[in-house]
């Protein structure tokens, strides 16, 4: 990161965790962290070792690298095999970055949620009151897709003539490296296909291990059942 910086009495911390809605928060930091002429820091917390991820949270933590990289003033803090209370963990990082601000994404949380788990932001403000919050509303997007997907896998798309085909082996031939989504209660290799293109994530509709064209399609969640489950 770069030390040179025009305001040092602001500094901002991003909470992110696994989703495309990481992407979103980090932007939003970035977009205030200009403003203040201030560093930015992406954070993300796991209970599991790096080298046991799935390639799904993988993929996010290369990508979050990356936004952090594009960026002088930013920098990528993962956290692994992580056995404290997230508000623990996120009130340290505060104090030992001398965070001002912290931005947060909050999904919907039903009443039954917070009484038995407890609620993330109350606790911060607990732990760090000298801490101002930016608490970012977020939708719930391709993660467990209700049970509509299974989880994710690393896979590749080759071009081929006007088309793409899936597959799970790497080769020089290969166009794009991301996630593959496979439809629940299929044979075939029908589900989502999620990559970086052009700096942007893309994700694509794959019939019988094909991808007709490279065309953008939304994947969402019902909120309301989901946090009923």
């Amino acid at each position: 990161m770069e030390t040179n910086i025009g305001r040092l009495d602001e500094s901002i911390l991003v909470c992110v965790h696994y989703g495309p809605n990481g992407e979103r928060l980090i932007r939003r930091g970035l977009k205030i962290a200009n403003m203040l002429s201030c560093p930015l820091y992406i954070l993300t917390i796991d209970a599991k070792p790096f080298d046991e991820m799935d390639a799904e949270k993988a993929f996010y933590i290369e990508h979050w690298k990356q936004l952090a990289d594009e960026n002088a003033t930013s920098e990528f803090i993962m956290l692994d095999n992580e056995k404290r209370p997230v508000s623990k963990v996120i009130a340290e990082v505060a104090r030992n970055k001398h965070v001002t601000q912290i931005i947060l994404g909050q999904t919907a949380q039903s009443r039954w949620e917070q009484i038995t788990k407890g609620s993330l932001i109350n606790t911060l403000l607990h732990e760090i009151p000298f801490v101002d919050l930016h608490i970012i509303s977020v939708t719930r997007y391709i993660r467990n897709e209700n049970g509509q997907f299974q989880r994710g896998c690393r896979a590749y798309l080759t071009q081929e003539e006007n088309q793409y085909s899936l597959s799970f082996k790497h080769s020089n031939s290969v166009d794009y490296e991301g996630i593959f989504f496979k439809e629940q209660g299929t044979d075939f290799d029908n589900g989502i296909f999620k990559f970086m293109k052009d700096k942007e994530m893309f994700k694509v509709k794959v019939t019988d291990g094909t991808v007709k064209e490279l065309k953008k399609v939304e994947v969402t969640v019902d909120l309301e059942q989901e946090s009923k489950s």
